[in-house]
């Protein structure tokens, strides 16, 4: 296996690693906003929260569009 397959493995690994991050931020960030929620947050805390959930899925959303170009070059 030569230098350069290593490496682009290592790359492949960590977008991936970086994806799966983002997946379980956007998940605590729902759980955090549901027991807000819960606990009687207003409309304007809770829109709050959607807002910074819709900003880490869009940050996601460009992350798996970097890995997935990442794999359709390698292979």
């Amino acid at each position: 296996m030569s230098t350069a397959n290593v490496t682009a493995m290592s790359r492949k690994l960590s977008d991936q690693e970086a994806v799966d991050d983002g997946i379980r931020h956007i998940q605590d960030l729902v759980f955090v906003r549901d027991l807000l929620a819960v606990r009687g947050a207003s409309r304007a805390e809770l829109r709050d929260c959607d807002e910074v959930i819709d900003g880490v899925r869009r940050r996601l959303a460009e992350s798996a569009k970097r890995a997935s170009a990442r794999f359709a070059t390698a292979a």
